[in-house]
């Protein structure tokens, strides 16, 4: 009884011990760009009588996850009674209760205000630098100098110096859906700025910060696409696995999807379009995902070897944008010529250089249009062999992993990869089944002779 109670005891210590660590499916680490987040930074610029007067900016620190149309929402909740007496380069979804003043309306008196960027296009006197892009952010990598948003707000009833200001608490950043989740403001030693003829140096009465990361398991239930693979030594096309972003079912999900000769097509577009803008109407596939890639072998050459990639839009809802395309492929090391693609090398692992950003030529190949016959872009890329890892044998002229838009994409299982034709999978016929027959035969000889 004495080891059942000390068995006992320790199953409980162990789960205890267990549930202290946070092993939840919505960690938001990204092996591929560790160090990946969005920071807001809130700095005070002036004290006003009642409040202060910020510059709030939003830094994309991510190297290959942008914010896209129709934009960034940020939200927090107030931590006394401060209400926004102006905003310039932003605006609150709404205004609030403010019956309560009598002479100048403040923009918003909400508890917990939400903010939307303004449209390209405002008038210049609404404006301020890096502001009015329609709540689009681009990736680090791809576009550094768009990679920042910002907007000024004019606080009321919310201490006059350091020491009477409160930080909001709760921060919400959408982009334009969920995934980001967002961390406590914290206060740090406040922003210096250079001026222009770099002479002197300023700086913001109080500065704090807030990180916000990124999960895919957050932003969606199912993934947002796959990759099929071919080659030109078998003949063989793996698909994308079956329902890997959903399934057909016109029974309990009416209009889950689209046949692309549909009559009906436009009618379930607009339909689609009022309900829910975030959703993909997908074009009705085997595996029903938004996004396809193909990795396809294409060539062998003494020295190099070649690879088509092609990426298929099968959302009827929407033209991407600024979309990018992250391989991790042991070859990258060796890539000779691309075609068609920006190309950037990502080292997540210091010197290994096996990871690389892809994206659309501006202004040729950077719109990767809804579903429909334009609904595709392509490359080719030139790898120089490396006879010491270079083999088409078992996968490995495959990647290891693609992602579209900073989304993981899902793979075909290892085992349904085009094989060499020397490698083929066959049947395993055993010795007994060669002899068999030969016995069997014998035995009905021997019995017929006597």
């Amino acid at each position: 009884m004495g080891f059942i109670f000390i068995s006992r005891t320790r199953s409980i210590l162990l789960v205890l011990l267990l549930s202290s660590f946070s092993f939840t499916s919505t960690e938001a680490y990204d092996a591929l760009d560790p160090n990946g987040n969005i920071t807001i930074k809130w700095d005070i610029m002036s004290w006003t009588p009642d409040g202060y007067v910020a510059v709030v900016t939003m830094y994309n620190f991510q190297q290959y996850r942008h914010i896209q149309a129709p934009g960034w929402t940020l939200g927090w909740t107030w931590a006394k009674k401060e209400v926004i007496w102006s905003m310039v380069g932003s605006q609150t979804t709404e205004q609030g209760d403010c019956s309560k003043y009598k002479g100048n309306i403040p923009h918003c008196c909400k508890k917990d205000p939400t903010v939307v960027d303004l449209l390209p296009g405002t008038p210049y006197n609404q404006q301020i630098a890096n502001c009015c892009k329609g709540g689009v952010i681009n990736s680090w990598a791809q576009d550094p100098g768009n990679a920042a948003s910002s907007f000024q707000i004019s606080v009321g009833a919310a201490g006059t110096t350091n020491k009477t200001v409160k930080v909001p608490k709760n921060f919400t950043l959408r982009a334009p859906g969920p995934g980001y989740t967002c961390g406590p403001a914290k206060i740090v030693k406040p922003s210096r700025f250079v001026t222009a003829d770099l002479r002197r140096v300023t700086q913001a009465l109080m500065t704090w910060n807030i990180t916000c990361t990124y999960s895919q398991f957050l932003s969606q239930k199912t993934p947002t696409c796959c990759v099929s693979l071919s080659s030109f030594y078998n003949d063989t096309i793996v698909n994308c696995p079956t329902c890997t972003c959903g399934c057909q079912n016109n029974i309990t999900q009416p209009g889950s999807c689209v046949e692309g000769n549909s009559p009906y097509l436009q009618s379930a577009i607009a339909s689609h379009s009022s309900k829910n803008s975030y959703t993909p109407l997908v074009q009705c596939t085997s595996h029903m995902c938004p996004i396809r890639v193909h990795w396809h072998v294409k060539l062998n050459y003494k020295d190099y070897w070649r690879v088509k990639i092609s990426i298929t839009n099968f959302n009827y809802r929407q033209n991407y944008t600024q979309w990018n395309l992250v391989v991790q492929h042991p070859n990258l090391d060796n890539l000779t010529k691309i075609f068609s693609f920006n190309y950037k090398s990502l080292m997540p692992y210091a010197s290994i250089n096996d990871t690389a950003m892809l994206w659309g030529v501006k202004f040729y190949n950077d719109l990767l249009m809804q579903a429909g016959p334009l609904g595709n872009v392509q490359s080719e890329f030139l790898f120089r062999k490396d006879k010491e890892t270079f083999t088409f044998d078992k996968g490995w002229a495959f990647p290891r992993r693609i992602y579209f838009n900073g989304d993981n994409c899902v793979m075909p299982p290892p085992d349904a990869y085009p094989w060499l034709p020397n490698a083929s999978t066959r049947p395993v016929i055993s010795l007994l089944c060669l002899i068999m027959p030969f016995l069997a035969s014998l035995a009905f000889m021997l019995a017929n002779a006597w």
